[in-house]
């Protein structure tokens, strides 16, 4: 009979303890970072926020204006970063995955990004020194973040994993790394250390890059594409998404709204090839 028990006991620790015991195998989770590009900086428009429940994002801070909590799960209306960002490539990567995968497939996002920064500043074992230096008007997005995105960024994947199944991973940076010919390997560490802490795999976590403004578009940071083209030579398990014929703003280094919803296809497209249903 005590054995029994201790069965039984030692059963229900097992299960208490799985992590994946609850997860939904078909609910699919993707991390995006960057700066300002993935932050979102064109206003949404009317046409952008009717959204699909099957597509959800989860909150990376505390919202109040959009009755949002840090750490849930809420329909991915616009905003998907923090609190007043605009629209970003996200929006319409999860609206079109949605509107491609079977139905009982849900997709959620996860939008951790500060405007300006470098890469640096997702370097878990250096951004304390990344920030230390940050301009005053960057340190406040920092700080939403408690100090530390990468940080934020784990613990809200971490979350994520209980629910569902991360897919893939979304990166839109650059435009501060311009001409920095060692951005690659800095994206590499950030990817693997990634990985590591969120114990997955390059062969079924793809890393997609978009490109920044392109110089069809008299994008100022055009010529970082030709470094960020270069990615999968370092990462084999990244992939390229073209920012060719996306409408820009009149920067001439974030996109317009429709630029975007363009963009964000585009990423789709790519991940709907890796997951095989294009």
């Amino acid at each position: 009979m005590k054995i029994k028990r201790g069965l039984i006991a030692g059963l229900a620790l097992l299960l208490m303890n799985n992590k994946t015991f609850s997860q939904d195998k078909n609910f699919y989770i993707f991390l995006c970072f960057g700066q300002s590009n993935m932050e979102g900086n064109a206003k949404f428009e009317p046409q952008d926020t009717t959204v699909d429940k099957r597509f959800q994002v989860l909150e990376a801070v505390d919202c109040a204006n959009l009755g949002r909590t840090k750490g849930h799960w809420y329909t991915a209306a616009p905003p998907l970063s923090r609190c007043k960002t605009g629209l970003t490539p996200g929006d319409y990567f999860g609206r079109t995955l949605i509107a491609n995968l079977p139905e009982k497939v849900r997709v959620g996002v996860i939008n951790v990004s500060v405007g300006g920064c470098k890469i640096e500043l997702f370097d878990k074992d250096n951004y304390q020194s990344y920030v230390a230096t940050a301009p005053n008007w960057m340190t406040g997005m920092i700080n939403e973040y408690d100090g530390n995105p990468y940080g934020r960024l784990v613990e809200l994947a971490k979350t994520a994993q209980k629910d569902g199944v991360i897919k893939g991973i979304l990166l839109h940076q650059g435009e501060s790394n311009t001409n920095d010919t060692l951005w690659p390997q800095k994206v590499k560490k950030v990817y693997e250390n990634l990985l590591k802490d969120l114990d997955l795999k390059a062969g079924s976590v793809p890393l997609l890059a978009g490109e920044v403004v392109h110089a069809d578009q008299g994008g100022v940071c055009a010529s970082m594409n030709n470094i960020i083209d270069k990615l999968p030579l370092t990462i084999p398990s990244a992939h390229v998404i073209s920012s060719s014929g996306c409408a820009d703003a009149a920067d001439n280094l974030h996109f317009t709204a429709e630029g975007y919803r363009e963009l964000g296809r585009r990423y789709a497209v790519k991940m709907l090839s890796l997951l095989g249903t294009e």
